[in-house]
């Protein structure tokens, strides 16, 4: 699992880099800024959390099975967060009309959320 971990999180933050360099250069022409801000919004959540699963799948103090756990938790967080931030910024360029599922968002956020909360979890648990 650390290695599909450590594997996901290069290609989220690959990406991550690769999105953030088309927002600030590709998108800048295209949609407002205040769209150009809310897209690198998502890429810097993107980030964020390939830099947490690098941790996750490198380190000890977290078990097997929350490492899984936060796996899927981060992978479906981001795509619903910063997938649907991509989505919503970009809204104008596009005949699909993403604000009918930005209600996806949230949940990612939510998800998100609980992936940190079961490190935070899992820390405490630790005895050292």
């Amino acid at each position: 699992m650390n290695r599909t971990i450590l594997l996901t999180a290069a290609i989220l933050g690959v990406t991550s880099i690769i999105l953030g360099a088309f927002g600030a250069h590709g998108l800048k022409a295209l949609i407002s800024s205040e769209s150009v801000q809310t897209f690198e919004t998502g890429v810097r959540y993107q980030m964020y959390h390939a830099l947490f699963l690098l941790f996750v799948g490198s380190t000890t103090y977290i078990s097997v099975k929350s490492k899984t756990k936060i796996f899927y938790l981060v992978v479906v967080g981001v795509l619903f967060f910063s997938g649907s931030i991509y989505g919503l910024s970009t809204n104008v360029l596009t005949s699909f009309d993403f604000k009918t599922i930005g209600v996806i968002t949230p949940i990612g956020g939510l998800l998100l959320i609980v992936a940190w909360v079961l490190v935070f979890i899992d820390f405490l648990k630790k005895q050292n």
